[in-house]
């Protein structure tokens, strides 16, 4: 996956938000994993439209943080999410 990558939901992934917890879930068979707001603003954006460099510039802007700094945090996030098969990469 690399700035150009268009990062999506796998099919087997929902995100759902818990109105319980207030927070944020990535669905997949048999199992769930809590996001916390940071994970859940990627994921949000992994719609296939946006750019891996389109979602860093977004959340550098919104958390105010230098975009290299974000891109690693993004980066690091998507391939463990793609390493488990929840997150897929369309160019």
């Amino acid at each position: 996956m690399d700035a150009l990558s268009r990062p999506r939901l796998a099919a087997k992934a929902r995100l759902r938000f818990d109105r319980k917890s207030s927070r944020y879930m990535l669905l997949y068979p048999e199992r769930g994993l809590v996001l916390n707001p940071t994970a859940a603003d990627v994921i949000q954006r992994c719609d296939g439209e946006h750019t891996v460099g389109a979602i860093v510039a977004e959340l550098a802007q919104k958390y105010g943080h230098e975009p290299p700094a974000v891109e690693v945090e993004v980066m690091t996030f998507l391939q463990t999410m793609a390493d488990r098969g929840l997150v897929q990469a369309t160019t």
